[in-house]
């Protein structure tokens, strides 16, 4: 197949993602099939990689959506924590109790907290 002919063939795949709201296909569909081509891959494995990456971006997407619908203000993980500011806080006990150490040692574990501004009443769950 010529270059012409592939770039041809990328494009009006491109076109045809659009009405059927397929970005990740389109954008990856020339690369993947020459993935295939270059494995001697069948259409069927090319095509479940195709819509495999289509779905694990929507689903990259959706999370994004969700957590910018809930007004998160930002992610935060134990790495980025400052133990030093809070020497109050043992930096070792907090990552075995983030690991689930303390599942295996049946302890159990009460977490304290003030309650949210304006909120007069604590909630139980």
């Amino acid at each position: 197949m010529s270059a012409d002919t592939s770039k041809m063939q990328a494009a009006a795949i491109r076109e045809l993602c659009k009405p059927l709201r397929l970005p990740t296909v389109a954008a990856q569909a020339a690369r993947l099939a020459e993935q295939a081509a270059k494995e001697k891959q069948s259409h069927i494995c090319f095509l479940e990689a195709l819509l495999s990456a289509e779905v694990e971006e929507r689903e990259q997407n959706a999370v994004a959506r969700r957590i910018k619908e809930a007004h998160v203000p930002k992610v935060k993980t134990l790495e980025e924590f400052d133990f030093h500011s809070a020497q109050h806080l043992a930096a070792t006990l907090i990552r075995h109790r983030s690991e689930g150490g303390y599942i295996g040692q049946i302890e159990p574990v009460l977490l304290l907290a003030r309650p949210a501004p304006g909120r007069l009443t604590w909630r139980t769950v």
